[in-house]
This record gives structure tokens, sequence and C-alpha cells, in this order.
């Protein structure tokens, strides 16, 4: 098993396009959620993403940070094998403009119309806790963990 860096994760998934984010719903559900993941570059294990106060994902984070991630790379490639990893963090929301500004990417607009303005706009920062990967690059396949000491939760 070989030991990849969260740097070397975040490469690995550059043409990720799509990340579902995991939380727990109201009735004790796992609600999970396609986010955008043009927001999405965690060479330190943290992740950005964008929502707007008082859906569902806004109001799960709310009420238990505790969120989990999955993401797939290379997976639509014929004849290439997937490069998997699932992330286990803490979820916070942030209405600072600036926080949303340096983490803007204008691939978002299709979601957010007035970009940045958009009202009730968050930013969703997930710190990992654990990230667990499997690639399938090498003979068989290949999977690794990194625990993260502070994960902020």
């Amino acid at each position: 098993m070989s030991k990849l860096t969260l740097s070397e994760l975040s490469e690995k998934l550059h043409d990720a396009e799509i990340v579902m984010l995991s939380t727990h719903a109201a009735d004790g559900n796992i609600a999970i959620r396609p986010m955008s993941a043009a927001a999405r570059n965690a060479p330190d294990g943290v992740a950005h993403f964008f929502a707007v106060a008082g859906s569902g994902l806004v109001d799960d984070i709310a009420r238990n940070p505790k969120v989990g991630l999955s993401l797939q790379a290379r997976g639509g490639i014929v004849g290439q094998r997937p490069f998997l990893m699932t992330v286990e963090g803490t979820a916070e929301l942030t209405r600072d403009r600036e926080s949303l500004a340096a983490h803007w990417s204008e691939d978002l607009t299709r979601w957010f119309a007035r970009d940045i303005d958009t009202p009730g706009l968050l930013l969703v920062t997930v710190r990992a806790s654990r990230v667990h990967y499997w690639d399938g690059d090498e003979a068989g396949v290949d999977e690794g963990e990194i625990v993260l000491v502070d994960a902020g939760g």
C-alpha cells in the first residue's frame, strides 16, 4: 500500500467535476447531494463549496456539521480504472464576502446566476479528518488512508 500526500490526492482529482456531499438529515437519515467541484481544491485537506441559506444542505450542516465527501476521477475514460476517494470531516458555513470571492469560480455561475451577489449565498468549508482512497492505476487496486490530527471539530 502506497502513501499519497494530500497534495498528491488533490492532483489526482483535478478532473473530478462532481463531489457527493453527505449530511445528517433532520429525520436521522443520510442525505447525499451532488456539489460542483469547481471550487474544490484541497491540497491541505480543506474543500470549499457554495450553497444557499435555507436549503436542506445548509440546515443539515447547521444541525450537525459532521459530513462526508465522495469523489471519482478518470472513471469516464474507456479502459482506465477510476481513482476514488472518500472524506470524513467537519463543515462550517460563512457569509463573509471576502471568503466567497476568494473561492469563487466562473464555472459556478450556472448554479448561482448573480455570482457572489446571489441572495443567501454561503461558503461551505469542509475540513477533512479522515481521507480514504482507492487508486486503480497500479496492478490491482492500491488503497490508503490519511488521518488528520486537527480536523477543526
